[in-house]
C-alpha cells in the first residue's frame, strides 16, 4: 500500500483512511486532520482560491499507452454496448448519470463540452447522481440509465478487473486530456517533510517495490506539478459555469 511505503521511506508511521466518505476525507484534510491526499483536480483548484491550504506533491502518470508517459488522463463517455446510441449528440433527451458535482471527469468536464458546442439549455432527459464513478458503470451496466462519464482511469481498472464487462460497454465520446489528479499536502505538515514527501513520491519507481506496487496500480510514475498545470482545470470550470443544469 502506498502509504505504507512512503511512511516507511520517511522513517514516520503513516496510516490510510479509506473507511470513511470521500466528503469526510476532504473535510478532515481542509481541517488539517489528514496530512496527505489524492483529489480530484477541480476541488485542487477550487481550494487553491478559497483556503490556500494545501500544496501539491505529485500527480500518477499511468502506465497504458494512450497517456503518452504525460500525467494526463480523459473522461470516457461511455454507453451500454447494446445501445443503439452511437455519438455524443444521440445523448440528448437520454438518461445520464454524473458521480458527483465537484468531479471534473465525471461533471464539469462535460458541461464544458456542451458549451463550447453552444449549449446552454437542459440536454440530458433525466439526470442522476451516483456518487461515483463505480456506481455510474454498474447503473449503466444495469441499464438503469444511458449514458455517462467515468474517469478513464477508473473504467480501465474496472475492465482489469472484471474483464467480461468490456464488451458490454461502449465509448462513443473521448474529452480531454486533462492533468491528471494530484496529490497534495496540508500545508500544517513543516516545509521540510512536505519536500520528503515529494522526493518519496518522485522516486517510487526506481526501486524493485516500489514499481512493482506501481505496476499492480496501472502507474508507470509520479511527476511533480505546478499549479501552473492545473489552469486548464480552471478555465474549463469558468466555461463550464455558463451551462445550466
Amino acid at each position: 500500500m502506498l502509504s505504507a511505503f512512503i511512511g516507511k521511506g520517511l522513517g514516520v508511521p503513516a496510516a490510510f483512511v479509506g473507511d470513511i466518505p470521500w466528503q469526510e476525507r476532504e473535510r478532515l484534510l481542509d481541517l488539517g486532520e489528514i496530512d496527505v491526499c489524492w483529489i480530484c483536480g477541480l476541488p485542487y483548484v477550487k481550494k487553491s482560491i478559497r483556503q490556500p491550504a494545501i500544496k501539491l506533491i505529485a500527480a500518477p502518470v499511468m502506465a497504458h499507452p494512450r497517456y503518452a508517459g504525460l500525467p494526463i488522463y480523459y473522461s470516457d463517455i461511455v454507453v451500454h454496448a447494446e445501445s443503439n446510441l452511437r455519438s455524443f449528440s444521440d445523448l440528448r433527451g437520454a438518461v445520464w448519470a454524473h458521480n458527483e458535482r465537484n468531479s471534473h471527469s465525471g461533471y464539469n468536464l462535460v458541461r464544458y463540452h456542451l458549451a463550447t458546442q453552444g449549449v446552454r439549455d437542459k440536454y440530458f432527459g433525466r439526470m442522476v447522481e451516483s456518487g461515483s464513478h463505480q456506481d455510474s458503470l454498474q447503473m449503466l451496466l444495469s441499464r438503469t440509465i444511458d449514458a455517462t462519464a467515468i474517469d478513464s482511469t477508473v473504467l480501465e481498472m474496472a475492465f482489469a478487473r472484471e474483464p467480461g464487462i468490456i464488451k458490454k460497454v461502449r465509448t462513443v465520446t473521448v474529452l480531454g486530456p486533462s492533468p491528471a489528479p494530484p496529490w497534495v499536502v496540508h500545508r500544517s505538515v513543516p516545509d521540510e517533510m512536505q519536500e520528503a514527501l515529494r522526493r518519496e513520491f518522485l522516486s517510487i519507481h526506481t526501486c524493485r517495490e516500489g514499481q512493482d506496487m506501481l505496476d499492480a496500480a496501472g502507474i508507470s510514475r509520479f511527476a511533480c506539478m505546478s499549479d501552473e498545470n492545473y489552469d486548464p482545470i480552471r478555465e474549463i470550470d469558468r466555461v463550464a459555469a455558463t451551462v445550466e443544469w
